[in-house]
């Protein structure tokens, strides 16, 4: 299985069976997705910045809102959360990605630290792609909280602040200092064959992005 981030959100997961592109963003934001192709298309949050769909070819299925679903022999589960709870109303959903014994969550546009009976839903994590950015989604602290809660493997950061992007975000170092880590491993890609080449402690990786002009 293999992750590669492509800034935001947007990430294409794949494997020999499936291959999942999440978030897909639009050239308003001020970076530039290159041409993607996938089964299927994930969109936690119908905002600008997430549901770009159309920069995805070839996808048969779009996946936006919460349910269990099946597809290419990878179980995907929408799980119903909040943008920012208690402050509006907007749904955010996370998706929990099952390639066989590897288990990937996507939490989206996340902006609050979930409640435990949520945090229960998602069972065991491998690895957890968590926004980082603040503003109006999890900042470093909170993001770092969540990590805690959730204990995955591997956590990736996503949605945090890059050269060209036209929007404030927090800037990485942020969660990084939260998370007591000084030298992440950085890769282009993220690759795991199988659950025994994940970490026995949580480790924070960051996955170079992949944008166009990056």
């Amino acid at each position: 299985m293999e992750l590669t981030w492509y800034g935001l959100a947007t990430f294409r997961i794949s494997d020999r069976r499936l291959k999942v592109v999440t978030d897909p963003y639009g050239p308003e934001v001020g970076l530039s997705l290159p041409r993607l192709r996938a089964d299927v298309v994930t969109v936690s949050h119908d905002r600008p910045g997430h549901n770009y769909v159309k920069a995805v070819k070839g996808y048969r299925k779009l996946l936006d809102g919460p349910g269990e679903y099946e597809v290419g022999g990878v179980f995907i589960t929408g799980i119903r959360t909040w943008h920012r709870a208690g402050k509006n109303g907007e749904p955010n959903t996370i998706f929990l990605f099952e390639f066989g014994d590897i288990t990937v969550c996507h939490l989206g546009d996340l902006g609050y630290v979930p409640k435990q009976e949520e945090i229960e839903q998602l069972g065991e994590v491998s690895i957890l792609l968590v926004p980082i950015g603040g503003h109006e989604t999890l900042n470093g602290a909170e993001a770092a909280e969540v990590v805690s809660l959730i204990e995955p493997a591997f956590v990736i950061p996503m949605h945090y602040a890059l050269p060209g992007l036209v929007f404030d975000l927090d800037p990485l170092d942020k969660f990084l200092r939260e998370m007591g880590v000084s030298e992440p491993r950085e890769l282009p890609t993220l690759k795991v064959n199988r659950k025994s080449e994940l970490s026995e402690e949580t480790e924070v990786i960051l996955l170079q992005p992949r944008h166009e002009g990056a």
